[in-house]
């Protein structure tokens, strides 16, 4: 039988041949062993050996004759098994190496063990660690979320309350400040009545031109009527100014309210959101954006300043009303305390005449007639005028409301135009 091939501890090159085992050679130099693999070492086991027996990955290389001829190799060649048998007892491990090589793994595998398990516990420990901070920086975000949402109730309800009276102040000025506008076009009265006083004096023929006390407390009477209706238009502009000024006032609450609206439903939007929430997600980068333009303290300012600037509006409209009571029952002292007078002074002249001019008695009794129907002409002219104020209002309201119309429905219709 004939083997061909290498095998792990011998080799066969070639047919048996016949040759004595009697005669070996002499004794030569130690077979030298060459490294066919480099082993890969992972990290902390290097100076492990390996599990695998140098022979399976070392090649033995044995000088088996010296040179001492063709004699020598032709006759005195040996067989082939015995020297690759020799060099692989050579290679064997001894029993001490391989208990070693044992222990050495089970220490490497005890260390490896023992590194894994404090790794573990690391990252468990870190694991707890980073959900209690987040946990507790979550709670101390809802914590500051609701006192947000403290104080945004608590500058709303300032602002409610301070607008509500801002309201109603301007409502009362605005009715000051219509009977101001009242009163001065009710002053038209008496003053057309009292030029016509005048006018109707000038009628006068002759030596009957008289300078006499009637007229001067008529000219003063126009006098004061004039200058009472100036005071009183001054004074509704000054009001309307106010008015303007208390609108601003309101509009800055009122949007400093509509903000502090929309502020409480993010916060307690945001309050009430969880880690299970459907709507949350993902924002790259939005904690590097910071578009803020305020701070706690400029935030909570900017609302006082607004209530404060309120107060003052409040404030002053009520100097104006107090101004404008004290106006009208100033004015309206005077104007009846000439009244009085200039009615006197008619009296006085009326009893003069009537002395002097007894046979004028009929005409001055004309006179005095025509101007009682005159005054009566004006009183009922001055009561036409206010009945005819409810109509006129009941007109304006409805152009007024037929105005909010929306879009194409505000149509030039027959109503609008009549």
């Amino acid at each position: 039988m004939e083997f061909l091939g290498t095998t792990q501890n011998v080799s066969y090159c070639g047919p048996k041949k016949a040759c004595g085992f009697n005669v070996l050679p002499p004794p030569g130099p130690a077979p030298v062993i060459q490294e066919c693999y480099q082993p890969y070492y992972l990290p902390g086991y290097r100076y492990l050996n390996s599990w695998r027996p140098s022979l399976f990955y070392k090649v033995s290389n044995a000088q088996t004759c010296l040179d001492q001829g063709a004699s020598c190799h032709s006759a005195l060649k040996p067989p082939t098994i015995l020297p690759t048998i020799r060099s692989a007892l050579f290679c064997r491990y001894s029993p001490h190496d391989w208990d070693r090589s044992n222990e050495l793994q089970m220490r490497g595998a005890e260390t490896s063990r023992l590194w894994a398990g404090r790794l573990l516990g690391d990252s468990v420990r870190l694991m707890q660690d980073k959900d209690q901070l987040t946990q507790q920086m979550q709670e101390g975000t809802c914590r500051n979320l609701g006192q947000r949402l403290s104080d945004i109730g608590f500058w709303k309800s300032e602002l409610s309350y301070e607008l509500e009276r801002l309201l109603s102040e301007n409502r009362s000025l605005d009715t000051v400040r219509k009977q101001l506008e009242c009163a001065a076009q009710e002053v038209n009265c008496p003053l057309q009545v009292a030029l016509e006083c005048l006018y109707n004096r000038e009628k006068r023929i002759g030596i009957d031109l008289v300078h006499d006390n009637v007229e001067k407390n008529l000219i003063q009477e126009v006098d004061l009527l004039k200058c009472c209706q100036e005071q009183m238009r001054k004074l509704a502009q000054r009001i309307d100014i106010q008015l303007g000024d208390n609108r601003d006032a309101q509009h800055a609450l009122e949007r400093d309210l509509e903000d502090k609206n929309s502020a409480e439903f993010i916060d307690e939007k945001c309050f009430n959101l969880r880690n299970t929430s459907d709507c949350i997600s993902y924002f790259h980068g939005v904690e590097k954006m910071d578009g803020t333009i305020s701070v706690p303290e400029t935030w909570a300012k900017f609302s006082n300043d607004n209530i404060r600037h309120s107060q003052n509006m409040r404030a002053n409209s009520i100097r104006l009303q107090e101004e404008a009571k004290n106006l009208l029952e100033t004015l309206s002292n005077q104007m009846w305390k000439q009244f009085t007078d200039t009615n006197l002074a008619f009296n006085g002249r009326i009893s003069e005449v009537m002395d002097v001019k007894n046979k004028l008695q009929v005409q001055l009794a004309k006179t005095l007639q025509e101007i009682f129907q005159a005054e009566n002409t004006i009183m009922l002219l001055e009561r036409s005028i206010m009945a005819k104020e409810c109509p006129l209002k009941l007109a304006q309201t409805r152009l007024e409301c037929r105005s909010r119309r929306p879009n194409v429905e505000l149509c030039r219709d027959t109503p609008q135009f009549k």
